[in-house]
């Protein structure tokens, strides 16, 4: 007997929230049907709009953390750079540079040069912070991170090392080092930071790419002449330090 309810196939529409649905897009159940229904499909949780709230929660845990953080600089290097090396000795000066100038230190959070950097920060009473990305071959933050956020997301791991850093030392590095650089550099380039330095330390491995982009970029109009003054190059870890935090 009937209490008059149309059946689900006999209704024309559909109303989920804002969303309606009519005809064949409309579904079986409620949401909050659905939503105790422990017995469902989990397919929902790898769609579009899980992701987006993931995403979402990623951008709200990494403003949280790091709201309070105060001046900062990020610094890049390779994850390959061997603790006792020069590289990894220089990543460490850089380090304690920068605390005792008053700034934290902003890494991927990662081995070699990011593991240097901290030390520095954090060995010198400064602030030592590790923003890590899920990835198949990382082995997780160093020890020598105090704050640390794991993200799923690149893009999102890129917004905190932008928004809540005064500008970049780059190391050098490998393909996800060079990423960071030219994202910073067309962030610059564009406006969409007003004022970020960027410093590459290491004159010998950076000077092969600033020619190129001189001689091959800049001399066939793909880029303007006074991008040549995006970035600076040093070997001296004083000099890069006061370029990257001089107001």
């Amino acid at each position: 007997m009937s209490d008059g309810t149309p059946e689900p196939d006999e209704r024309r529409e559909q109303r989920l929230g804002p969303v309606l649905r009519r005809r064949g897009q409309m579904t079986p159940g409620q949401a909050d049907q659905r939503l105790l229904d422990t017995r469902g499909p989990s397919d929902w949780v790898h769609g579009d709009p899980w992701r987006v709230l993931r995403i979402q929660s990623e951008f709200v845990e990494g403003f949280g953390a790091l709201a309070e953080l105060g001046p900062a600089v990020s610094v890049f290097g390779s994850a390959r750079t061997a603790p006792g090396s020069p590289e990894y000795d220089l990543g460490v000066r850089i380090g304690r540079g920068l605390a005792r100038a008053g700034f934290a230190v902003i890494t991927g959070g990662g081995p070699g040069a990011m593991e240097a950097a901290n030390r520095g920060a954090s060995e010198s009473g400064g602030v030592s912070v590790g923003l890590g990305i899920e990835l198949p071959f990382e082995q997780g933050l160093n020890e020598y991170v105090d704050i640390g956020v794991n993200f799923r997301y690149f893009f999102v791991r890129k917004t905190m090392f932008v928004k809540y850093a005064q500008g970049f030392l780059v190391l050098p590095g490998g393909l996800g080092t060079l990423d960071e650089l030219f994202e910073a550099l067309t962030l610059v380039q564009t406006r969409k930071v007003t004022r970020f330095p960027i410093v590459l330390v290491g004159t010998e491995y950076w000077s092969g790419l600033a020619a190129w982009l001189r001689g091959t970029v800049i001399a066939q109009g793909k880029a303007s002449p006074v991008d040549d003054g995006l970035f600076s190059i040093t070997d001296d870890v004083d000099e890069a330090i006061r370029l990257v935090t001089k107001p």
